[in-house]
Parts: C-alpha cells; structure tokens; sequence
C-alpha cells in the first residue's frame, strides 16, 4: 500500500466516522475532505471542482428543478388525489384492513413518484397527507411512514432519474468503462423486481414489525398548518354543480376541510346548507388549513373569490399569510389601521388586487362575509394576489400586517398539469433513445417549465438540494483520485481474495459487493456511496475478465438501499420525526428488507446482465 492510497483510505475512514456521527452536515463534511485531499495533493488541484461540472452533478440538479415543476403545475396533485380515491375504495371493501389497505396504496404511489421524481420530493408530496390519514384514524403515523420512506426509496431504483445513485452509476459506465452511459429504463429488469418485492414485504410484515410510536409533532405542528374560515366559489360548469352540499362530506373529509355553508347571491342560507343544490356562482364557506383549501379548489373545480375577476390578469398568483398586529410604524401615511375595518372599506381588491380568502382567529366561527368581516389584531389573514401586490399591502405600514415566515403558498397551475407531463415524458423519451444525452434533455425540460412559470425563474435555484450536490461535487474528485492511485485495485482483490477462497465465484463477488455497498450506503450519503463503490464494481469486472454491467447494476442497486439508519438515507431522516422513531427501530424492519433485497438483487442481475 502506498503512501497516497493509505492518506486516501485514512480520510475516507475519517469522512466515514463523521457522517455516522452526525455533528456535521454532510455537505460540510464533504467540502472539508476535499480541502484535505487538495492541501495533501492526493487530487490534483486542476481537479479540484471538476466534481461539480460531472454530468451527474448536473442531472441531480435539473432533475430537482423538473420535479418542482411537476408538482407546481398540479401534476403530482392529480396522481395523489387517484391514490386517495384508490384507498378509500380499498377500505370499504376491507373495513378491518386499514392501515394496510393505506400502506398498499401509499407505498405503490410512492414507488411511482419516485420512479420518475427525486425520490425525496416524492415523500415530501405524500408525507402530509399520510400524517393527516393517520390522524383521521386515529392511529400513530410511525405505523406507515417508514414503509412510506422505504417504497420511495425503492421505486428509484427502477428507473435512471429516480435516485442520484443510479444517475452516478451511468454516467461512470460512460466514463471509465468505454460504453454508453445506462439508459432511462436499463435499471428496470432488476429494480422493479426488487421494488416489488419490497413492496409485498412491506405490506405483509409492515405493521407486525414497526413499533408503535406516538408521533414527535403533531400534524398541525409538523406542516404548520393553521385553520381558516374560506370562501371559494363554484364556476360555471364545475363538477360540482347540481350536486348537494352532504353530498361533498367524501372530499370534504379526504382534504381534511369541514364545510360550514353556503352563499347565494351574496346572502349566507340558514345553517349549513346541507340539503341545497349547488349553483353555479355560489360561494362555499370552509374551514380548513391553506394546503387543505388550495386542494379543495382543485379537486372540486373550485376557484378562491378574486381570482376570477380583478386577479384574472394577474401572474403568479400566491397565497400568503399575515398577522394583524397591533400598531404600526410612525410613518406619516394616509391609511388607517386596518384592525377595526374590514377588507371592503379598505378596496383591498379593487384597489389593491388583493383578495382575502380566508381569516383565523383563534378557532373561531364566524358568520360574516370575509370582507364585510371586522378585522381584529391578533387574527390570521390568507391573502391571495401576485407577488408584487402582496408585497406592497405589506409595506403599508399603518395596516400592520406581518407575514408569517416561510408561511407562502403558490398556487397550483393546474390546467398545465398535462402539458407539463407531456414535455417531461417526451424528452425522457428521446434521451432513453440516445437522440439527446440525458443531462441535454433535462435541461430543455427545465428550460420549458421556466419559460412557462410551472418554476418562476425567482426561485428556481430554491428547488436545487444544495447540499447534495456540493456533497457530490467534492466526493467526485475524492474517488476518482481512489481509483487513480489504485486503491480500488486495493479494495477489489481484497474482495477478490475473499471470493476465491469459495471457488472464484462471479456470482459470490457480486454478492459481496453488494454486501459491502449496502453497508457503506447504510452510514453514508447514497450518492457518495456510488461514487466510490462504481469504480471498485469496474475493478472486479477487469480482475476477472468479465462485464462490468453486472457489478455496476449491484451497486446502484445496494447504494439505493439504506433502511438500517435514519442517517443513510434523507427519507429516513425526514420521517424521524414525524413517526417519533427512535435510531434503533429503523433495522428492525430495514434489515430483513435488505436481505430480501439483497437475494432478489443477486438472483436476477446475471439473468438480465451476463458476467
């Protein structure tokens, strides 16, 4: 062992020990061994950042973009609201099978979204509405979620975008291998074989496994999601109309909204309405949460008062909430306070084009329209309106209006939903049939949903993971210079030698390499996990004359799979909380999912890739 090889393994070890304790975010981490590596001259200081231009880098990046804009066009809204319709079938027919009916049809929409969305954006659309189920049920949310996290990571391993890992594998084979990089579909043979079946094992042995833990937050706590009295208004040829308000009690309950009445002609009925015809231009009043309400109006083909009139012409149409504090600055300003008034009296639609949908305060019911309604200090406005216009009512400083932090709500442009897939789906298309390179078709994708607003160009670096990708643009160079200096040569006769011992087995050093993979990616970032284990996967195909393919499959495979921590996996983590899971419940049913995986895996990659 040389000297370089040693210095590399020692700060590999060290990276190692750092992200398993956890003191340090990854990406920190990451950036620290690089300057390491540079200042030891173990990678070449004109190599320093080239990580960050790898098409790897690239691809994670854009493909976070794209999955910001599916989701802002309504496209994951539609295929969420399927899942619910699905489940609640499900559940009438199997009344004493909730929570499994729940789990099937939650972690085979997860399986889906992930497929084809970063994986984590998938269990950030799915989580809240499987807390709110939970809820509802009046069961621990830690009963599906890690069977929710654990189908998200699975279903990316089924195609080339839906995790880093496999992205990282294919452009490696491109690089260091001398072939093409994988396609879009190439990791389906194996990866949907092995979702499946992690899927079954899931919903079989899910709930007899987990322990039942009392959630860290809240739902409300968790999304903070605070309740307001709304108004949203039926248009012209809604699906809705000529139906009765019970009837709506099925969505109603679904979004986790509670209807409270009905304005006709701008005359609120008697009581809740319950037995009235809904007519075209009629006003629903509901009590809900901002996130509830916004898929109210899209499932019901609804639309918030306003926004079909005064905000019609009006871009980028958000919801934003604010505080009515008492006072204001000592500006010399004509406007009154707007505690004590209402939003009629102050024309804040007319003049401002801004329209108030919904007020809370304090959990209290309220029979007034919302703008004849007296505005109070203390209450909690859900104000909709373009971003410019929103800005300027807060600068009234006399008004005192505060908005709550990172409480923004952009509001889903879902009659682009298809368009959106359609543009996605066709350029996946022609990189999966070697017209444009993959990173070259995303980039066109994302290009599209900025130009159309489905990603307003203010924020489309907001949808970027940072930290992902300077962990992967530091860790590149960090393996690239392991395998330059032979020290996956190292690692692969180790693993070489070990094999021999039992025949010199193709099959057995595929396993073992999984093995170790699976290991590594249990206490490490997935995707630094594949940078390293990639080239080792090449080195063992060399040593022993064979097809690179299988060994590289192994390890986008393994690098996927991390159930035994919280920390090997950002789905883990994320759902820690939430489920109240302590560190040690994760293996208890991470580690014979592994297994099963493991055997799946190792059983079928020689089948479809030959050694």
């Amino acid at each position: 062992m040389t000297g370089d090889q040693s210095q590399l393994f020692i700060l590999l070890i060290c990276v190692f020990g750092f992200l398993v304790w956890g003191r340090f975010r990854y990406d920190l981490v990451a950036f620290t061994a690089l300057l390491v590596a540079l200042v030891l001259e173990l990678v070449p200081s004109e190599d320093a950042f080239s990580g960050f231009g790898h098409p790897a880098t690239i691809v994670v990046a854009l493909v976070l973009i794209v999955s910001k804009g599916l989701f802002n066009s309504g496209a994951v809204e539609i295929i969420v609201n399927l899942v619910t319709g699905a489940v609640r079938r499900l559940t009438k027919k199997f009344p004493n099978r909730e929570t499994e009916s729940h789990i099937t049809f939650m972690s085979i929409s997860a399986a889906a979204l992930s497929a084809f969305m970063n994986n984590v954006a998938a269990l950030a659309v799915l989580m809240p509405a499987d807390v709110q189920a939970a809820t509802k049920a009046k069961r621990s949310p830690s009963l599906s979620l890690m069977p929710l996290s654990f189908a998200s990571i699975l279903g990316g391993m089924i195609t080339l975008i839906g995790t880093p890992p496999n992205i990282i594998v294919a452009e490696i084979r491109g690089s260091q291998s001398g072939v093409e990089p994988f396609g879009m579909f190439d990791f389906t043979s194996v990866g949907l074989w092995c979702a499946l079946s992690g899927i079954l094992f899931l919903i079989l042995f899910g709930t007899k496994i987990i322990p039942k833990r009392k959630g860290g937050m809240a739902s409300s706590d968790q999304f903070n999601l605070a309740n307001y009295i709304a108004e949203l208004k039926v248009p012209e040829g809604s699906v809705i109309q000529g139906r009765r308000v019970r009837e709506l009690d099925r969505e109603a309950k679904a979004n986790n909204i509670e209807i409270l009445g009905l304005y006709r002609k701008g005359k609120r009925l008697p009581g809740f309405a319950r037995r009235e015809e809904i007519r075209a231009e009629d006003v629903l009043v509901i009590d809900g949460a901002p996130a509830d309400i916004e898929s109210t109006v899209g499932e019901l083909d609804l639309e918030y008062v306003g926004a079909g009139d005064e905000l019609q012409k009006e871009d980028r149409l958000e919801l934003l909430e604010v505080v009515v504090a008492a006072g204001g600055a000592s500006g010399g300003g004509r406007a009154t306070p707007l505690a004590g008034s209402s939003a009629k009296k102050k024309d804040l639609l007319q003049r401002h084009h801004v329209s108030l949908v919904g007020v809370s305060r304090g959990g209290i019911r309220f029979r007034k329209k919302l703008r004849e309604l007296t505005i109070k200090v203390g209450d909690v406005l859900l104000l909709l309106g373009s971003e410019g216009r929103l800005n300027r009512v807060l600068e009234i400083d006399k008004w005192s209006l505060l908005p709550l932090r990172d409480r923004g709500h952009r509001l889903l442009q879902r009659n682009w939903a298809w368009a959106s897939v359609l543009s996605f789906a066709t350029f996946i298309l022609i990189a999966s049939l070697g017209i444009l390179g993959l990173p070259i078709a995303l980039g066109i994708v994302a290009a599209i949903y900025v130009f159309f607003d489905w990603v307003s160009i203010e924020r489309v670096y907001d949808a970027i993971e940072w930290p992902i990708i300077v962990l992967l643009g530091c860790m590149i160079p960090i393996g690239a210079a392991l395998q330059d200096t032979g020290g996956t040569t190292l690692i692969a006769n180790a693993l070489l030698t070990l094999s021999a011992e039992f025949g010199q087995s193709p099959r057995l050093a595929l396993a073992l390499l999984v093995l170790v993979t699976m290991t590594l990616s249990d206490v490490m970032n997935n995707a630094a996990t594949a940078v390293i284990a990639a080239p080792l996967a090449i080195e063992i195909a060399d040593k022993l004359n064979l097809s690179a393919d299988p060994f590289l499959m192994g390890v986008a495979v393994a690098a996927s799979c991390a159930f035994l921590t919280p920390i090997g996996h950002q789905n883990n983590t994320l759902i820690m909380g939430p489920g109240g899971y302590r560190f040690g419940d994760y293996w208890r049913l991470g580690l014979p999912l592994e297994i099963l995986v493991v055997c799946v895996a190792v059983a079928l990659i020689p089948y479809y890739w030959p050694f």
